[in-house]
């Protein structure tokens, strides 16, 4: 079986401006300059189970200030797999940077919802020292892990996603 279950594309840049004005207060033509930045992750080591993701963008965080942040990216995978979104450690403890959602979990229909499989990351400087988190853009602040999973035997769902990001929540 190969481990080649992936790939990472970005969005259209019409949706990278619409989420970068909603989630971050900027302007389009801030977005569509923006938008060179998106690099699709990669594997710092043949070793590294994560790809890292940078923020494409300029982001000051004081202690706890948080923000949506637009990734430009989505990912489109083979049934049976999702991705797992986690901050980097070097970053997470130094400070306390934590994901809104405790966990990104990216479901491998996510690719074909409304906002375009868009990977939004819900972050927030949670330091408890007063430091300030500054992340220049094209640094890495989050990586993401490609992980099987299994259904049930009597599995029976058959709903198709419409919504992007948060749509399943009841």
């Amino acid at each position: 079986m190969s481990n080649r279950v992936g790939k990472f594309e970005k969005v259209s840049i019409g949706q990278f401006k619409s989420d970068f004005v909603s989630c971050v207060g900027g302007t389009e033509a801030a977005a569509a300059r923006l938008f060179e930045n998106v690099k699709l992750p990669v594997r710092a080591t043949a070793g590294s189970a994560g790809y890292d993701i940078i923020c494409p963008f300029d982001l000051t965080l004081a202690p706890g200030e948080g923000v949506k942040v637009p990734t430009g990216l989505r990912i489109k995978m083979q049934p049976g797999w999702m991705l797992l979104i986690l901050p980097k450690s070097g970053i997470g403890s130094r400070f306390r940077l934590q994901l809104d959602n405790t966990m990104g979990l990216i479901d491998e229909d996510y690719y074909d919802s409304d906002n375009e499989g868009h990977i939004m990351v819900p972050i927030t400087n949670d330091s408890k020292s007063g430091k300030v988190l500054e992340l220049p853009a094209g640094k890495a602040f989050v990586q993401a892990v490609l992980v099987p999973y299994g259904i049930i035997e009597d599995d029976s769902a058959e709903g198709k996603r419409k919504g992007g990001f948060g749509s399943t929540g009841v």
